[in-house]
């Protein structure tokens, strides 16, 4: 047994709880702005379509040997996006569907040792194939967020989130920390890990789901707390540091290239 099997059900249930939120959208929700600078939700719902469908150019790929980019180029990625923003509720959500269901039949059409096999995105580094499962659920968790429409950190998976923190932490940037330690903590406020020798500046704590909103741009640092010789500042933005940079790689160099029992 593989973590694939986990994965492929952790993202039809995260699907569906996005196609659920876009059912709701009306046109006039759909046209207005999202938490994306720039983007409306139209922008968003739009993206997150492509994305499916460039999944399947990877999935392509490690199926058939044959290198199949997940984009054609930077410039053709937002050209899409910006052709579909501007759609109504609808066909958004049709398009939504859609893609989704030929992901899902590309997932499931993958031939057992394919999902070792090596893929790359527009950015560094190249991974095993069955990554692209982590990479789409972290598309979906966090534009499901920046829609703006009602799904917020607090309803990230238990899963989701240590998942995504873990990749948080292979891939950190320590040449451009603003922190230097970062403790995380149970509901009940109790430690339950803690992140050592990330650079120079302050400590800070907070719950998993609002240290990743943060890491990830997806809050100003709510519910994060700064730690200075044992002293803990108010939680909030006014005294926690911007997050470095986030995923400065598409993946961990280290990936184990045949699917692991667990990820991570």
């Amino acid at each position: 047994m593989t973590v694939i099997p986990a994965l492929k059900a952790e993202l039809a249930d995260a699907t569906r709880h996005l196609l659920a939120t876009a059912a709701t959208l009306s046109d006039g929700d759909v046209s207005a702005p999202s938490r994306l600078p720039g983007w409306t939700r139209g922008h968003v719902l739009t993206h997150v379509a492509r994305n499916a469908d460039s999944h399947v150019n990877l999935l392509t790929w490690a199926r058939t040997g044959v290198k199949t980019p997940q984009y054609a180029t930077p410039d053709a990625r937002q050209a899409g996006i910006e052709a579909g923003a501007g759609r109504g509720a609808a066909e958004q959500l049709a398009d939504l569907e859609d893609s989704a269901a030929r992901l899902t039949a590309a997932i499931d059409g993958l031939p057992g040792e394919a999902w070792s096999a090596p893929v790359a995105g527009l950015r560094p580094t190249s991974h095993p194939a069955w990554y692209i499962l982590v990479r789409r659920l972290r598309e979906i968790g966090m534009h499901h967020v920046d829609l703006d429409a009602g799904f917020g950190p607090a309803d990230w998976s238990g899963p989701f989130v240590t998942r995504e923190l873990h990749d948080c932490l292979r891939t950190w940037p320590y040449e451009r920390s603003p922190v230097s330690e970062i403790r995380m903590l149970g509901a009940d406020g109790t430690p339950t890990g803690t992140w050592r020798g990330l650079g120079d500046g302050p400590a800070v704590e907070g719950l998993q789901a609002d240290l990743l909103a943060w890491l990830t741009g997806r809050s100003d640092g709510r519910g994060v707390r700064v730690v200075l010789a044992g002293q803990r500042s108010g939680p909030g933005p006014a005294t926690v540091p911007a997050p470095p940079p986030w995923l400065t790689t598409l993946a961990p160099a280290d990936l184990p290239e045949t699917p692991p029992k667990d990820y991570p």
